[in-house]
């Protein structure tokens, strides 16, 4: 392949940003994973570890909402959290749970799961690119007993490209409109959607939308 003939000729530039990348979508996938989504606290929770920083991080809800408790854990759950019987938790703008990261995506891990998604974006194509590179095509069973490993490997990096790139796609589309997977798939069964008189009482633009969630 290309990336080998580098290596070969001591062009080392490449082969060492393409390493890299790879280490790098294996911290994130870890990190994404072992990470708190987001998942909502307990009353005696919430006291005992009540203080001023965490006032900032945590906002605060207005008196004149709400909060209704959870059937399953009992903890009050704001507004755009949902229970995951997964992970046995209510989790805070409750987005899914990914079965490739063995954890929910929520509040806290969603935006760093779409960098996971677009730097394994990136080592897809980067990596599918130097398969294709070392593939001459030859009509032969020789040939193919000493390909087989590297066609299949193209294969399956070309299947993992579309799905990885269907799914950045689709949540950067739902962030842009200030909405969630769960709150997209069950609008008709969550009730302060079908109490609002919009549609998406969330949205505020696409600009806005994406600084709120990005930064």
């Amino acid at each position: 392949s290309d990336l080998r003939e580098q290596e070969e000729r001591g062009e080392l530039l490449q082969p060492l940003v393409f390493v890299s990348l790879v280490l790098c979508s294996v911290l994130l996938y870890f990190r994404v994973s072992l990470m708190d989504p987001g998942f909502v606290k307990s009353d005696q929770e919430v006291k005992a570890s009540k203080s001023e920083e965490q006032s900032v991080v945590i906002p605060q809800v207005p008196s004149d909402i709400k909060m209704r408790r959870c059937g399953y854990c009992m903890v009050k759950q704001p507004m755009r959290a949902k229970h995951c019987q997964l992970c046995q938790h209510c989790v805070r703008r409750y987005d899914h749970h990914c079965p490739w990261i063995e954890n929910c995506v929520g509040e806290k891990n969603h935006p760093l799961f779409i960098v996971y998604l677009s730097v394994q974006l990136v080592v897809l194509l980067w990596g599918g690119h130097i398969a294709w590179s070392g593939l001459y095509f030859e009509q032969s069973w020789d040939w193919l007993q000493h390909n087989i490993l590297l066609l299949m490997s193209f294969l399956l990096i070309v299947v993992l490209t579309i799905v990885d790139l269907l799914l950045l796609i689709s949540h950067l589309y739902l962030i842009s409109c200030n909405t969630t997977t769960w709150e997209f798939m069950s609008h008709h069964r969550i009730s302060y959607l079908q109490n609002s008189e919009l549609e998406n009482p969330f949205d505020q633009g696409v600009v806005l939308n994406l600084w709120r969630f990005f930064c």
